[in-house]
């Protein structure tokens, strides 16, 4: 099939700037000319008639002043100031056509008033009436004309408010499926897309036909749009990009104007892809806005429905969209013949993880005893964004050490601060705020060791943390279903802080809020939306009123009575209290243990799950030792920093060694 890219590049043309510059200076002349017109004719001098300023100069009423001219010969007119009593006023009269210049002349020298010329009494008249007078009128002429030419022009001209803002996407390096890794399923499904485009007599011969619209939905940063470029640069076809939020305009039927420029431009561009971003901008379920105030929003989506129902299969156009919010869009949009193919792009497992860490450290100097696989397992729910920018920040630490290659304790560091914030060790913290913070972490900790649905402790921090004075992280499995027992876990654990604060400073603090709030949530989504109560029952209570083109949860509706919610509140502080005194038991029977690991980390502040293990002399009855990234201890030669940690800002080399 022959290649139409080339054919297509006046479509895109962008428009010449001499137009713009010279509608911009043809503005702004008949701006100032329209300016003077109506300037001239403001004027606060006295008109008077030419008989009496001759009588002001007989009677010496002229306004005399030695050193400066009073009197102001102009082409047509003449200007002055006379005296009315005690006061002066400016005058001003007009020449008649016929008058004696001599005798003028004489009575003025006569009198000693003092006179110039400011142009000559001969000069026709008619060019500054042109001047002031026609030629604004002229130049709006010509402007309207202009603009008129420019709106009933192409799609890049002045005016165009309806005209689509899509982009075409080129880029040096092109963009195939070797560079999206971790969705083989999702591509499996769009290879059927590019066969159609490089070759539609395949499926067109036996009567099938090709989908008419590609849907992706996954959360954010999982290669929804990097997967339909792949598409665009494996069929080798041009690449129309836009954004949801881009039809939508201030002006009324902009939206519906701009997605009919769309589909004609790639109907005049076909092979060609169409990719709008973010469709839930513009195709969230019709009738849910208050008052009909998204009635343009309406009338976008019925455009875009009318123009996808009336696709022809053989032109070779096929529109993909990307959204993570495919439940507030309308459904009419995902009927079959629109968007017949819904394609989940989700994010990656271990093996999926894998594989995009190679293809980010392509470009990536790495220590020859780097692990890729050993990362992949140590980071569970991490998308493909996620992944990149872990790559980046080893990268970058790497950097500010002075290294020349990324080892596995940059990767560490890195995938810390990712998931944990930046540790904030310059923060003032008092002794007793770091005893107290100590015992509460070490709390945490140790009832993730000894509870046996917990997820593997990773690591135990009291350097703050993001908004956190403390941090107790660890890393949950790849797990699709959580169970009721590891739930119970999970809450008893967020109580082990509070209940370590009671048990050995025999006082509670503001620092548990964090952990009553989450714990409170798990225990009511337990009775009211998971069924996982006795009591309660598989009920759920508490529908959402969400009004789908807010997107988000506003209210909560009461479909129970209140003889249930007195029941559902005791459920949920039977959990929470059931929990707690769980926590404060274990605690008890450990107590030494706990003591030896908050002194311990108190002195210092950081530990791995490793450290802890050896420490309490426990085996652990989770551990995962594939989470800790670490090496033998031992870098290659190569990979030693410069310096071995980065220099305070303004500090010298020399006062360092001198350390």
């Amino acid at each position: 099939m022959s290649d139409n890219r080339g054919d297509n590049k006046n479509n895109n043309q962008v428009q010449p700037p001499n137009a713009k510059r010279l509608f911009f200076f043809m503005l702004i002349l008949s701006a100032v000319l329209v300016f003077l017109w109506f300037y001239k004719g403001i004027d606060d001098k006295e008109q008077v008639t030419y008989n009496v300023f001759l009588e002001f100069v007989k009677t010496g009423r002229i306004f005399t002043d030695k050193e400066n001219p009073l009197i102001i010969f102009d082409t047509n007119k003449i200007t002055g100031k006379y005296k009315d009593r005690d006061t002066t006023k400016s005058f001003q009269t007009s020449i008649p056509p016929i008058f004696d210049k001599g005798d003028l002349y004489t009575l003025l020298t006569e009198s000693e008033y003092k006179f110039t010329f400011k142009g000559a009494t001969e000069q026709n008249p008619m060019l500054s009436v042109i001047l002031l007078n026609l030629l604004p009128i002229g130049i709006l002429f010509v402007m309207i004309w202009f603009m008129f030419k420019q709106f009933q022009g192409g799609g890049n001209k002045a005016f165009s408010f309806g005209k689509s803002k899509a982009r075409k996407f080129e880029s040096k390096d092109k963009i195939t499926f070797a560079n999206v890794a971790g969705v083989d399923e999702a591509k499996e499904e769009l290879q059927e897309v590019v066969e159609f485009l490089k070759d539609p007599t395949k499926f067109t011969r036996i009567g099938a036909k090709i989908p008419k619209g590609v849907l992706l939905v996954g959360p954010p940063g999982t290669g929804k749009t990097l997967l339909s470029r792949a598409v665009a640069g494996e069929a080798g076809v041009s690449f129309f990009y836009m954004s949801g939020s881009d039809f939508v305009e201030m002006f009324v039927g902009v939206g519906a104007s701009r997605v009919r420029d769309l589909f004609e431009q790639g109907r005049k561009s076909a092979p060609c892809i169409l990719f709008i971003d973010e469709l839930d901008a513009v195709g969230r379920t019709r009738g849910a806005g208050y008052g009909g105030g998204h009635d343009e929003r309406e009338q976008t989506l019925n455009q875009l429905l009318v123009e996808m129902d009336g696709f022809d299969p053989t032109l070779g156009v096929i529109l993909i969209a990307a959204t993570n919010r495919a439940d507030v869009l309308d459904p009419a949009l995902l009927r079959p013949g629109r968007f017949d193919r819904q394609v989940v792009v989700d994010n990656p497992d271990v093996k999926g993880r894998e594989e995009i860490l190679k293809i980010h450290m392509k470009n990536i100097s790495l220590s020859k005893k780097i692990d890729v696989q050993k990362i992949a397992r140590a980071t569970p729910g991490f998308s493909g964004a996620d992944l990149a920018n872990l790559v980046n920040e080893a990268a970058l630490l790497a950097a500010r050490f002075n290294k020349s290659r990324v080892t596995m304790h940059e990767f560490e560091e890195a995938r810390d601060k990712v998931m944990m914030g930046v540790a904030r060790k310059s923060k003032v913290i008092t002794p007793k705020d770091k005893r107290i913070t100590s015992y509460h972490e070490s709390g945490h900790a140790l009832l993730t060791i000894l509870s046996e649905h917990a997820d593997s402790l990773h690591k135990v921090s009291v350097i703050p943390r993001g908004m956190a004075a403390g941090v107790t992280f660890s890393l949950p499995a790849d797990d699709h279903h959580v169970s009721k027992s590891k739930l119970l876990d999970q809450i008893s654990i967020l109580m082990g802080g509070r209940a370590a604060e009671e048990l050995v400073i025999g006082d509670i603090c503001t620092g548990a809020v964090n952990d009553i709030n989450v714990a409170t949530d798990l225990a009511r989504k337990m009775v009211t939306q998971w069924g996982m109560s006795l009591d309660i029952g598989p009920i759920a209570y508490g529908q959402k009123d969400e009004p789908i083109f807010i997107g988000k949860e506003i209210a909560t509706h009461k479909d129970y009575s209140d003889k249930t919610a007195e029941q559902v509140d005791a459920e949920i502080k039977k959990i929470i209290f059931g929990q707690y005194n769980n926590a404060r038991s274990l605690l008890e029977q450990h107590k030494e243990k706990l003591v030896l690991l908050a002194e311990t980390l108190y002195e210092k502040e950081t530990m791995d799950a490793e450290e802890i293990y050896q420490l309490l002399d426990i085996t652990p009855i989770t551990y995962n030792p594939e989470f800790a990234l670490k090496d033998d201890g031992t870098d290659d030669e190569e990979d030693m920093p410069v310096t071995e940690k980065p220099l305070e800002p303004g500090k010298k080399e020399a006062d360092k060694e001198g350390q």
